[in-house]
């Protein structure tokens, strides 16, 4: 969730759906719903950071840490109550997700608030995945032991690297120490344990990721997360990448990295079903995130987040203040909107279907309004070339069609996969 916003067409008042969204919402009865809750506090701004995150403990009226939560319960009770006056079927939630920021940094009471309104508007659906974000030093058995009393099934923890200097350049200030401390503490409540981690950060070594990865990989966790790092532009790394105080990215070094991620990760058990993600089977992946990757409906509770229903994405306002102010007044938080036609959906489902290990049904793809066919030929070259698993293929080298599914190296060239297949 970047904190630029987008530009799109402004948000009714009153939130209103299009008439085109109103329509299609009887045949998403069965599509799954999730909640991601934005908690935008930070202890500190990690220099590489480009999420809407503040380390202020107070920003105006609604906007505090102790008021926060609060605040957000408005929102959840005006995304109930716009759904039943637009007549949406009511969906209990698949999943929530509560992200940051570092949520956390709130009481685990706090959250156990938020989660309970939320199932009181909602619902929750039998075995629905419930996951909050963390730092490292803000997680103990007294607060694993509330969040599991609340009802979450998950933590995922930000453990990033475990080389103090790779840390260090990221800005991160938690003690390595404390990872291992954290995971024994949250998986003695019986939470599914996922580590974040952060490759390619500038003068971090082949050897220090390695590093990172054995480190990860003693501890056990179910999900492993693996995310190479980008220089986002207003950060304050960017700002000393361009005065030449730390090198650029290094998109060879990278694809190394990613290598020993893949070699190590799954000689330890784990298997990728996304690109930079690795679960020990299908009941510890993030169901919240193939929810996404899924192009799946997901209401973004929190300034700057971001929702989708129907093809229709809407954004809410950047500042804290700014949304509470919103919602004090009765009105949507919402900031911006598109509603995407049908070349664009089609587009999308294409590169987030690849993205995943089940990968593209081609056939489903085609019936998708706004698609086009697939080129046979394009599609041999894939399995030629050693981009795309030939066995989901139709062995009949005339049709080579059926699902498309990417190889490792074709994890590497994802996005020029895609703009093959879509070109």
């Amino acid at each position: 969730m970047p904190a630029t916003l987008p530009v799109g067409d402004p948000v009714p008042a009153d939130g209103a759906l299009p008439a085109r969204v109103l329509a299609g919402l009887g045949g998403r009865a069965s599509a799954p719903l999730g909640l991601y809750v934005h908690i935008p506090f930070c202890s500190v701004r990690c220099g590489y950071c480009d999420f809407n995150t503040y380390t202020a403990e107070d920003l105006g009226p609604g906007a505090s840490r102790e008021s926060y939560p609060e605040t957000l319960i408005r929102e959840l009770e005006f995304a109930a109550d716009l759904l039943a006056r637009a007549g949406a079927p009511e969906r209990p939630l698949s999943t929530i997700f509560f992200g940051g920021g570092t949520p956390t940094l709130l009481p685990a009471e706090s959250l156990a608030r938020i989660l309970e309104r939320a199932r009181s508007l909602f619902g929750v659906a039998p075995g629905a995945e419930v996951t909050t974000e963390a730092n490292p030093d803000t997680v103990d058995e007294a607060t694993a032991a509330a969040l599991a009393e609340a009802g979450f099934t998950r933590v995922s923890l930000g453990m990033q690297s475990a080389v103090p200097k790779v840390l260090r350049t990221l800005d991160r200030t938690h003690d390595p120490a404390n990872v291992t401390r954290a995971v024994d503490a949250v998986r003695s409540q019986g939470l599914q344990v996922s580590l974040d981690l952060i490759y390619g950060t500038p003068g971090e070594t082949l050897e220090d990721w390695r590093t990172s990865l054995e480190t990860a990989v003693a501890m056990d966790p179910d999900h492993v997360s693996a995310y190479s790092l980008i220089v986002e532009e207003g950060t304050a790394m960017a700002a000393k990448v361009r005065r030449g105080e730390l090198p650029d990215v290094d998109p060879d070094d990278h694809a190394d990295k990613y290598l020993l991620t893949d070699e190590l990760l799954s000689a330890a058990g784990h298997q990728w079903y996304e690109v930079s993600n690795f679960s020990r089977d299908e009941s510890t992946r993030s169901q919240h995130n193939l929810n996404y990757w899924r192009d799946s409906d997901w209401w973004g509770a929190g300034p700057g987040a971001h929702s989708h229903l129907g093809g229709l994405r809407w954004w809410n306002v950047k500042h804290p203040a700014a949304y509470a102010q919103r919602l004090h007044q009765g009105i949507t938080p919402g900031h911006g909107r598109e509603l995407l036609d049908d070349d664009a959906q089609a587009l999308e489902h294409l590169m987030l279907r690849l993205r995943i290990a089940e990968g593209l049904d081609v056939a489903e793809h085609e019936a998708l309004p706004g698609a086009r066919r697939l080129d046979d030929g394009v599609l041999r070259a894939l399995v030629h070339e050693g981009l795309a698993q030939e066995g989901p293929l139709n062995p009949d080298e005339r049709s080579p069609r059926g699902r498309v599914v990417l190889t490792l190296q074709g994890r590497l060239l994802a996005d020029a996969v895609t703009r093959r297949l879509s070109g």
